[in-house]
């Protein structure tokens, strides 16, 4: 995992920092990047290889920062481009690898290139958006669908034309079939990475081409899972197959092309958000030969209102992600700024999700996955999700969809600094941009740091732990079968070692009767460590057990 291994990232666990709601440095009530660099210390104890940041680039904030207006220029306020390279040269010096949040399948409507190209059908970006003529009867080009509700074409009076927008209207779609945007973002890409970053989490990532045809979706019936329907709300989004609106074949061909951008620069990582009907096919696709390094999936964060955690849920994916040719390394990750956390997403269905010792297992679990692995800030903590009043709401799918959801605001919240202080510490402001949960309140960093048994400390040991398992990190990994669908049960390989991985997802004790083994115990303080007892492995409510076969 050294600075001279290109593959440093495989295995990985990197930490993702939602910028507005990390730490606020000078007092405005939002967070910003010199509060990232005051807390990296944090960061780099608690064992990660590296950080992913989400957007802080100029935005008019329609979608709090996917909406980017200029993507070479920090927004003022989060900063200054300066602040951004005192933040990378301090995780360098702490040893942390810096990716950031590219979103480059579409802009904002205030971005310099869409105000050009909404002017006119002849002006020289006229071609850089997805522009379409109305049909003859006044209505949209096609039946596309956007994730955040109602069409996906809005209709500009400039142009006389709809143009594109998968998500909200105050965000246009680029036109990849054109080669001047291709290489105006890649060019992009250069920019940061000559500044110094270590690689790129990609937004949407097969969302950048279109068919050019604008054939409509056919209906989506049993066809796969739709990318919106991890938010169980019935829309005409989920009501199709999106065959034709994204994932083309062109895609390929322009990720080779970003590969060849980062082999120019060592050590370097891509990861890309995966949103399709067929997501571990797209992963397969995507990651082998020259293309990116990893994808991130969101099966094991579907659904606002939870599923049952079971065997099947975790073992699935993973199972399905193995049966596809290549060489593909996959990513996971429990929680992000756009889901439900997991301790609430989980245990509200089951009952315990105010249970430190579920949160200790999650960690546990996800950390012991084959592949890099994504934890969200305040993961550590075992932060439950934030309930948000109505008039508190910023998210605007979460105006949306009231009162069915909140939105996304529940997961981003404020980070609990110091639980006594004036918004836990994290501004100095009368109030933040989002109220902070008294639920995180009595879980703030200050507070853990003084118990033993707590969240933090047990997933700095764990990781601490993890980083001397060779066979947690590189090995291959086989699930067995449990009579029980509340234990989960896998093996991970090497060549020099067999490590047998339990994992009790109930508040129930339940046995496992496993073949001959040696006990491995990572010597972690206040984890629910199962034990043998008559050659059964005990298994304690969220316990979980490693031996050695």
């Amino acid at each position: 995992m050294s600075d001279t291994n290109k593959d440093w990232w495989r295995g990985a666990v990197m930490y993702q920092i939602y910028p507005r709601s990390f730490m606020d440095s000078n007092g405005d009530g939002i967070g910003d990047l010199s509060g990232i660099t005051e807390k990296l210390d944090y960061v780099a104890a608690l064992g990660v290889e590296g950080i992913w940041i989400s957007p802080f680039f100029k935005s008019p904030m329609a979608d709090f920062g996917y909406d980017v207006s200029d993507y070479c220029d920090v927004d003022p306020i989060f900063g200054v481009n300066e602040d951004f390279d005192i933040l990378l040269r301090k995780a360098h010096e702490l040893g942390l690898k810096v990716i950031i949040d590219l979103v480059l399948s579409h802009t904002s409507d205030k971005h310099s290139w869409f105000v050009e190209s909404r002017r006119d059908k002849e002006n020289a970006k006229a071609d850089w958006y997805v522009w379409a003529d109305p049909k003859p009867d006044g209505t949209p080009p096609n039946n596309w669908q956007s994730c955040f509700g109602g069409a996906a074409w809005t209709f500009d009076t400039h142009r006389g034309q709809y143009y594109l927008h998968n998500f909200l209207k105050e965000q246009p779609d680029l036109n990849y079939h054109n080669p001047d945007v291709q290489k105006a973002i890649l060019d992009t890409c250069r920019y940061w990475l000559e500044r110094g970053v270590d690689g790129f989490r990609l937004d949407v990532v097969n969302f950048f081409f279109h068919d050019k045809t604008l054939k409509n979706n056919p209906p989506r019936g049993n066809n796969g899972t739709s990318f919106a329907m991890q938010f169980e709300k019935l829309e005409p989004y989920n009501m199709q197959a999106h065959i034709y609106d994204k994932s083309q074949p062109e895609n390929l061909g322009f990720l080779e092309q970003l590969r060849t951008l980062m082999d120019e620069f060592e050590n370097t990582f891509t990861v890309g958000e995966i949103g399709d009907d067929h997501p571990y096919e797209r992963a397969a696709e995507y990651t082998t030969g020259n293309r990116l390094n990893t994808t991130y999936n969101t099966h094991m964060m579907s659904g606002h209102q939870g599923k049952e955690l079971t065997a099947a849920l975790i073992r699935e994916p993973i199972e399905t992600f193995l049966t596809y040719p290549g060489d593909g390394w996959p990513s996971w990750a429990f929680c992000n700024h756009d889901v439900v956390r997991s301790v609430t997403r989980w245990g509200r269905l089951q009952g315990y999700e105010n249970q430190s010792a579920f949160a200790k297992m999650l960690t546990a679990m996800l950390c012991s996955l084959r592949g890099s692995i994504f934890i969200y800030q305040g993961e550590e903590l075992g932060l439950p999700e934030a309930d948000i009043p109505f008039e508190k709401i910023q998210d605007p799918w979460g105006k949306y969809l009231w009162p069915e959801w909140q939105g996304r605001d529940g997961c981003r919240t404020p980070m609990p600094w110091r639980a006594e202080e004036h918004n836990a510490g994290f501004t100095r402001a009368e109030d933040a941009w989002l109220p902070v949960s008294d639920m995180h309140r009595m879980r703030a960093v200050d507070e853990q740091e003084r118990d033993p048994n707590s969240v933090l400390k047990f997933t700095r040991a764990f990781l601490k732990w993890r980083k001397d398992q060779d066979v947690l990190i590189n090995g291959s990994i086989r699930f067995e079968h449990t009579p029980d669908e509340k234990v989960l049960a896998f093996v991970r390989e090497n060549a020099h070692e067999k490590i047998l991985c339990l994992f009790n997802l109930s508040d129930a004790t339940h046995r496992y009767t496993a073949p001959p083994h040696t006990d491995i115990v990572p010597g972690i303080e206040a984890a629910q460590q199962g034990h043998t007892d008559k050659g059964d492995i005990v298994l304690p409510p969220f316990g979980f057990y490693f031996a050695e076969l």
